[in-house]
């Protein structure tokens, strides 16, 4: 399966994926773009031999210019599968349906509790005692699409969002990458009762 990546920033979602299944089990990570032409993911991408893109948003006449080029590109790459790590951007109806069921994101919180930016932000201020991570299709509302996989973790004594983040940041690494073998091994469906169930097959898993 070929895999693009979107990254707004640091990379390090991007990096995992390039480490833990690039290359492997049939998957191939064969474009990185972002809207951020000093993206330190971008570095990560050339180290690695896979091909960048630049879509500032600045550079188009409007979002959907912007996600009509950045799909072209994608897809003249043979993407199958779209992975957001970190895109700080909202993506378009017109983009989203060129890679039906193709567009994945990876999110710092149990989804469907605090979507959109800020999510542990958010959690904080509720006072909420476990955190989590969630990878998740993407459709056109925030947060909204089909959840792949979540994983929880008590963090009682969490204060600041750095401290969050820094424990959810190594759950990120793998769930992200086991979501991307999962899909690309055919072991991802979706419920035929539930559309917006997602229903695993892990019987292939080590």
């Amino acid at each position: 399966m070929n895999v693009a990546v979107l990254a707004s920033g640091v990379g390090t979602n991007l990096q995992a994926l390039l480490d833990r299944v690039h290359g492997r089990d049939d998957v191939h990570v064969v474009a990185v773009a972002s809207d951020k032409p000093d993206a330190r993911a971008l570095e990560r991408a050339r180290a690695a031999g896979v091909p960048v893109g630049v879509f500032e948003l600045a550079g188009f006449a409007d979002r959907s210019a912007r996600d009509r080029a950045m799909g072209d590109w994608l897809t003249e790459r043979g993407v199958e599968l779209v992975v957001l790590a970190g895109y700080m951007q909202l993506l378009s109806a017109a983009f989203l349906a060129r890679f039906p069921a193709g567009v994945i994101n990876v999110h710092p919180a149990l989804l469907p509790a605090f979507p959109g930016l800020g999510a542990v932000e958010q959690a904080l201020e509720y006072g909420v005692k476990v955190f989590g991570v969630t990878v998740h299709f993407v459709d056109e509302g925030v947060d909204t699409g089909p959840v792949i996989l979540q994983r929880a973790i008590s963090l009682p004594e969490a204060r600041t969002e750095a401290e969050v983040l820094e424990r959810l940041r190594p759950i990120e690494h793998e769930l992200l990458p086991e979501a991307v073998r999962l899909i690309a091994g055919g072991a991802v469906r979706f419920d035929p009762e539930n559309p917006r169930r997602v229903l695993l097959d892990r019987s292939g898993s080590p």
